[in-house]
């Protein structure tokens, strides 16, 4: 089966990128044929036989040149023609398509369509929803305060501009409410047969519109790791990943300012560094990746996932119980879905840093506990590559 493969980056960026190189993986180590097509970029680590892909460009400065640069942001002719070049050199059975909007833009939805249509062919199409971009236009399902904001889902989104959720921007938000009402109108989205939400709290999202509701079915994302005797736990608390307000850094660092007596690490990257830097018992360690992050997710009592928006399916959850590291999580999003609360792990109330304050206590001061959760991460059962492959086959096949 020939499979293309679509997302706006193709270099490590982030979870869905992640995503999109491991299912690549996964499936030529299968026998598949995979190509891929996204943004044009020196740092690409795949791409596909004919070497056409999407310039990308700084708005900014192309809006200076040219008025019309900000819009396409909705529509592209420019991805349309690149992708046709592919479509009709690698004659694909799936075209699977990831994060598209704003630099791909969903009008390459049509060229396949179109591509179905002039060749007869009856190619898939998928579409691995990795936010609430179908239904809110700041992608987010929050405001420019990074306040849970639902108002859109509805299918108004003047909200969008009324609120100013991209960017604080009003030229953004306009922009960005403009390609949410293109698109809803547009055929583009019914020409795609599944779409596959990483979490049951999206897909709850997604069907709040009747033109989604038919086509989304749940598979949580995959990881592998091979699980060994567990690690000799040294005495911190680890939050990895994006370091920022909207993923609760700071409540946790209120957190750690209580609580002196346990050192708190973070690993990563984001705007919460600085913060971090001003609290006496915390380390910021820099961003991690391979065996030094296994090893220092590995090490750590538990890890934190305090994240105060409406998280999908974050890999960071899943990789700390996978490496025998009990999580306490918040209760947003997809979160509780993947941590078994009692278990492997505990839920807080997103940025209440008393009720995290008293989980994290409890798992590491309770006489017992933190041994019997790190225990017990032994016996949870996530999505494997394999059990990923059957499901997604399945779509493939339909």
């Amino acid at each position: 089966m020939k499979i293309l493969l679509i997302n706006k980056f193709l270099y490590p960026k982030g979870g869905a990128e992640t995503y999109v190189f491991e299912l690549g993986k996964l499936l030529s180590q299968k026998e598949h044929c995979v190509e891929f097509f996204g943004l044009e970029n020196s740092k690409n680590i795949v791409g596909n036989s004919v070497n056409s892909y999407v310039s990308d460009i700084d708005l900014k400065e192309t809006t200076r040149k040219n008025l019309t640069a900000p819009f396409r942001i909705i529509y592209s002719f420019e991805a349309r023609k690149k992708l046709r070049k592919v479509l009709e050199s690698f004659n694909p059975d799936v075209v699977h398509l990831n994060n598209i909007q704003f630099h791909l833009t969903p009008s390459i939805i049509l060229e396949i369509e179109k591509f179905r249509k002039k060749t007869g062919s009856k190619v898939k199409i998928i579409y691995t929803a990795h936010d609430y971009q179908l239904v809110c236009p700041s992608h987010g399902l929050f405001d420019t305060e990074i306040n849970v904001c639902e108002k859109c889902l509805g299918g108004n989104y003047t909200h969008c501009v009324k609120l100013k959720c991209m960017k604080n921007s009003r030229a953004k938000s306009f922009l960005a409410m403009l390609d949410a009402y293109f698109w809803k109108f547009s055929k583009a989205y019914s020409y795609i047969d599944k779409i596959i939400c990483p979490s049951y709290f999206l897909q709850s999202k997604l069907n709040t519109q009747k033109r989604f509701e038919s086509k989304t079915v749940v598979i949580h994302n995959f990881f592998e790791a091979q699980k060994s005797d567990a690690a000799e736990k040294e005495n911190y608390v680890l939050e990895f990943g994006h370091l920022s307000r909207d993923k609760g850094t700071l409540t946790l660092l209120e957190v750690a300012r209580r609580m002196p007596e346990v050192h708190f690490v973070f690993a990563g990257y984001g705007a919460a560094e600085a913060e971090i830097e001003g609290v006496a018992n915390a380390e910021y360690v820099g961003f991690k990746t391979g065996d030094e992050l296994k090893e220092l997710i590995s090490k750590a009592l538990c890890s934190v996932y305090p994240s105060e928006w409406y998280e999908n399916c974050p890999f960071s959850v899943i990789e700390s119980q996978c490496y025998l590291t009990p999580v306490i999580g918040s209760r947003m999003g997809g979160i509780p879905e993947l941590i078994t609360e009692g278990e492997t792990g505990l839920l807080f109330e997103a940025g209440n840093p008393d009720d995290l304050e008293e989980k994290l206590k409890d798992l590491l001061f309770t006489p017992g506990k933190l041994e019997a959760f790190t225990a017990n991460c032994r016996d949870i059962v996530f999505e494997t590559p394999n059990t990923y492959y059957e499901k997604v086959i399945q779509l493939y096949g339909e």
